[in-house]
């Protein structure tokens, strides 16, 4: 990772937005061309791919040096690894199955590298953010543990995610790897999660607690209404954030038990996780129950809130006990309590995004080499 910061490979990136394209360049790990934002034309084809076209051709045009790669996040569904885009709700020109990856490819003879922005995210975080923050603070605590393994999450107008495992990105065999957005909803039982992990669920709840319809706010002004900062029902923002974490905590359990690593947290929701992440937690750390009535734990590990002074320094501190090898004169140590942790953004999501992005056109290139 170090390596990255050193290398003079410039990537070309996108922020792709239904209404924007905004363009920009990396080196080095940092923005090295101020960026250009263009209308998206997003209900015409030639117009859209023109834009495209255009921005990257602007940027490329800016640099000193030829840049390697084009690397960037582009809503879904699409087929990644081949660069095609499916029927996107917010971009109709590319319904059909658009090879944009290709088309790219043709005009300016470098690759390109196209993913969805929770895979990028998720990468961003692995390599540069919330994994290597925790990492250090175990090495300055003097422990041997280190983490490997991330889940990101973003929340905003939907629910996101990526995976990464020992520093590669899961994909999965179809590119269909972590689409937590179609997991089961605990608290509505025939819908998918995103139903309650999105702006439209806050909304909806504040809605129905208050009975006041809240198409003309926002998420953030829920959030200022909970903080007592903007008139209105304090009591039903702060439950309707509540319950926003009550989900995620039940989604992220059945993802921890296959993944076992930290989770980071991202998107525009993210800034309302004093609300959220306490009963996520909760839900992490609850139980679960047998048949008989029995409860187990929900996780084997213990989830801390690392975010908060405290828990991070109950985190740090290790759970060790020493026990003899049998038959010998010697002893070893292990961890008798398994954990993990849950902590916001240290990037922020579009940073993490861009830096996702640029990091994994370099190692896809370095792993052709």
């Amino acid at each position: 990772m170090k390596q990255l910061y050193e290398d003079n490979r410039i990537v070309l990136t996108l922020d792709a937005g239904g209404t924007n394209f905004v363009f920009s360049a990396i080196q080095a790990c940092r923005q090295i061309i101020e960026p250009i934002s263009l209308p998206a034309n997003a209900q015409n084809l030639n117009l859209c791919l023109n834009t495209l076209e255009t921005g990257f051709g602007e940027i490329k045009s800016k640099l000193k040096n030829e840049p390697v790669a084009i690397s960037f996040a582009f809503p879904g569904p699409a087929d990644y690894p081949n660069g095609i885009i499916g029927d996107l709700p917010n971009l109709p020109a590319f319904r059909g199955g658009i090879p944009l990856g290709p088309f790219l490819e043709e005009k300016f003879n470098i690759p390109v590298y196209i993913n969805n922005d929770g895979d990028l995210f998720a990468y961003g975080e692995a390599m540069f953010g919330s994994l290597l923050y925790i990492n250090n603070k175990l090495e300055e605590a003097g422990l041997l543990k280190r983490y490997r393994n991330l889940v990101g999450v973003t929340l905003g107008t939907g629910f996101g995610g990526g995976t990464v495992i020992n520093g590669n990105l899961l994909t999965g065999d179809n590119a269909a790897g972590s689409e937590i957005w179609l997991m089961r909803n605990k608290k509505y039982r025939d819908c998918f999660v995103e139903e309650s992990i999105s702006i439209r669920a806050v909304k909806r709840v504040y809605t129905e607690l208050t009975g006041i319809h809240s198409d003309s706010l926002t998420a953030k002004e829920i959030f200022e209404i909970a903080e007592g900062i903007k008139p209105g029902n304090s009591e039903a923002a702060i439950k309707a954030f509540e319950e926003l974490g009550e989900v995620l905590g039940d989604t992220i359990a059945n993802i921890i038990t296959i993944i076992d690593g930290l989770i980071v947290i991202g998107g525009g929701l993210a800034g309302a996780s004093k609300y959220f992440i306490p009963k996520a937690i909760e839900e992490l750390n609850g139980s679960i129950f047998r048949t008989n009535g029995d409860r187990v734990n929900r996780l084997e590990s213990k989830v801390f809130n690392l975010d908060d002074e405290i828990e991070l320094k109950n985190f740090l501190s290790g759970n060790f006990n020493k026990v003899n090898v049998p038959g010998t004169n010697k002893s070893v140590f292990y961890e008798t309590q398994k954990r993990t942790g849950i902590l916001v953004s240290k990037l922020g999501t579009n940073l993490a995004v861009s830096l996702g992005a640029y990091a994994f056109a370099l190692n896809s290139i370095d792993k052709i080499n």
